[in-house]
């Protein structure tokens, strides 16, 4: 049997886009023995099997110098492990995650690898900030030894290109549970209609444009927001100022097995993000069955597509500008107000995440594409 070590920061019970699309994938994939290497956040196992990975936790806490500490120390476990194990290939889920991979070239140790891009803040955030740019030629050099480079948008493989990657890059999306989140909607009878928002609380997510826009709209809607981060406080303050604190339900971490369940009992999903990699809480919701409102920044272009903005292509959601709450406004209404426009438009949603973004699909494409990387490795 094949193996393959992954190396990504976070990995269960730490749990964001990129960690469930580890699990998502590798769970489908039974021919293809799989480890990685993660940081210990504290507390944690330093090796357990979760799914069908085998775990190994290096490091002790999440400061910014256990997350800096993590990189040497993952190559040196990796060495280890790869003396053991004799690893056919290395998967470096997110770009920093290549800097391990390039410290084992470094010391002799050349096995094809796939970086995957998941990346979801903005290009200044990512590679332009000043204790970056040193080790800028590093990150470069790990693009252009990388066997493949996968990014979960197109937005993101013209990043790779960007960077240094002289290949084309596969575009394969994150996906979706299709039959977990395809629950029945709850009816909604108190005449209160409920926005909501899965959502790490930081600006990029612009969770302070909805409630911005609520002032525009009739008491009677309320905004849930689902998650947790370091913009809570202040967007509770912008929630006093604005007056509308009582019609917002602020509802903190929801564990991911429970989300068909809380979007099932609300009306209207909405994320104006002002930067998106990709963006797997919208196509979570259109398989739920809730209108999405949405900008078109980064890869969120790639699956919803606004009747005005896109006339050559089935509609799938309402489109905003970033930074637009009266735009956000006047699309709640809209949705509201054109009841059988709602229902078409989330049907063509849905038909789309089941043709395009199911997770048994996203593995398979995954499967074929390292079973690529390791039939050149080995010719």
């Amino acid at each position: 049997m094949k193996r393959i070590l992954i190396f990504s920061l976070a990995y269960y019970p730490q749990v964001g886009g990129a960690e469930i699309a580890l699990k998502e994938i590798t769970d489908r994939i039974n021919d293809i023995e799989f480890h990685a290497i993660t940081l210990n956040f504290g507390g944690e196992k330093s090796e357990e099997k979760i799914g069908t990975i085998f775990v190994h936790r290096v490091g002790n806490g999440s400061s910014y110098f256990q997350k800096i500490l993590f990189i040497p120390r993952a190559a040196l476990a990796a060495r280890v492990l790869h003396r053991r194990y004799s690893f056919d290939a290395f998967w470096a889920m997110m770009s920093y995650m290549v800097f391990p991979i390039v410290l084992l070239r470094m010391g002799g140790i050349r096995v094809p690898y796939l970086l995957t891009l998941q990346e979801g803040d903005p290009w200044e955030h990512m590679f332009n900030r000043w204790f970056i740019l040193p080790f800028r030629p590093l990150l470069a050099y790990g693009f252009r030894q990388a066997s493949e480079v996968q990014t979960i948008s197109t937005f993101l493989a013209g990043w790779a290109k960007r960077i240094g990657f002289h290949g084309m890059p596969v575009v394969i999306a994150n996906g979706v549970d299709i039959a977990h989140f395809a629950r029945t909607h709850v009816e909604n009878k108190s005449g209160t209609i409920f926005l909501v928002t899965t959502s790490r609380l930081v600006h990029k997510n612009a969770v302070d444009d909805v409630i911005r826009a609520l002032k525009f709209l009739p008491n009677n809607i309320h905004f849930i927001i689902y998650g947790i981060g370091p913009d809570e406080i202040l967007l509770k303050k912008l929630a006093d100022e604005f007056g509308v604190s009582a019609r917002m339900e602020w509802k903190g971490y929801i564990d991911h097995k429970d989300l068909p369940f809380a979007l099932a009992a609300c009306d209207i999903f909405i994320r104006p993000s002002r930067s998106e990699g990709m963006g797997n809480s919208f196509i979570e919701a259109m398989a739920a069955g809730l209108p999405v409102i949405a900008t078109q920044e980064g890869g969120i272009a790639d699956f919803l597509f606004d009747a005005k903005r896109n006339p050559d292509t089935e509609t799938t959601g309402w489109a905003v500008d970033k930074d637009s709450p009266e735009q956000i406004a006047e699309a709640v209404k809209e949705i509201l107000e054109n009841p059988e426009q709602a229902t078409r438009i989330i049907a063509n949603a849905k038909k789309l995440v089941e043709e395009k973004y199911d997770w048994n699909l996203i593995a398979s494409c995954v499967r074929m594409l390292f079973q690529k990387i390791m039939h050149a490795s080995a010719s």
